[in-house]
């Protein structure tokens, strides 16, 4: 297995929706969780990375399922740290259902200095530990597709960060970005519609009490752009999603 780490998952009740297909929240949880799990073990985690000051930052996913879990009761969730580039490092994750594989995830990451606010280099912060080694590619990698500009705006909705959003960092917990990114969808396309590709890029930290404006346009009648704003109109979230028909 190497510094792959996998780990076997219940899907509780309060993670699935009326539909019995998992909750994106708790589908980003998964990732972050299991993420945090095997960086701890090989240990370029949270505890290692805070007695310098520093805090890892997602930046990217892409996420492409072939079956998206509706009404999976036990999922098995691998990943594996990929390695880095300068200031990027890649990490993989893969779905499976019964012993079938029904998703894939790739991510980028960075690793911020909190004293200064800036990107460090990976090798450096992590002191050359062989298990983030540099980055080589593979044939079979996924591919980071670019998010368009939204021309228009067909439906937005606002909410308040919440105390309870946040997480260890005082910033909100990247699973809310996708829960505000949702919502202003109708009702009867969320629940006859699954997700089958999804790129997320996260810009800025959305902190307490700040406001949040979630805009969404439609591309076509399966694709969805979406984008997250502060009352600044700063970008905080860009996603882009593809749905299958359920």
């Amino acid at each position: 297995m190497g510094n792959k780490y996998s780990e076997n998952i219940t899907v509780k009740y309060s993670e699935s929706d009326r539909n019995k297909a998992l909750k994106p929240f708790a589908l980003l949880n998964y990732l972050q969780d299991i993420a945090d799990k095997n960086a701890e073990d090989l240990g370029f985690g949270v505890s290692y990375l805070s007695k310098k000051n520093y805090a890892w930052f997602l930046i990217k996913y892409r996420m492409e399922f072939s079956d998206y879990p509706i009404d999976a009761h036990e999922l098995t969730l691998t990943t594996e740290p990929r390695g880095y580039r300068k200031i990027f490092s890649y990490r993989d994750f893969k779905f499976e259902n019964n012993g079938e594989n029904i998703g894939r995830v790739r991510s980028e990451w960075a690793i911020i200095d909190l004293n200064k606010h800036s990107m460090v280099n990976i090798g450096s912060a992590l002191e050359d530990n062989p298990c983030m080694p540099p980055y080589t590619a593979r044939e079979d990698d996924l591919t980071f597709d670019k998010i368009p500009h939204m021309q228009e705006v067909e439906k937005e909705e606002d909410f308040i960060v919440r105390y309870n959003d946040l997480d260890k960092n005082g910033h909100a917990n990247n699973g809310n970005y996708i829960v505000w990114a949702f919502e202003p969808l109708d009702i009867d396309f969320k629940t006859s519609h699954k997700i089958k590709t999804l790129d997320i890029i996260f810009k800025k930290e959305a902190k307490y009490k700040e406001r949040i404006i979630s805009q969404v346009s439609f591309t076509d009648e399966n694709t969805t752009l979406h984008r997250i704003t502060n009352a600044d109109n700063e970008d905080i979230c860009l996603l882009k999603c593809e749905w299958d028909k359920i």
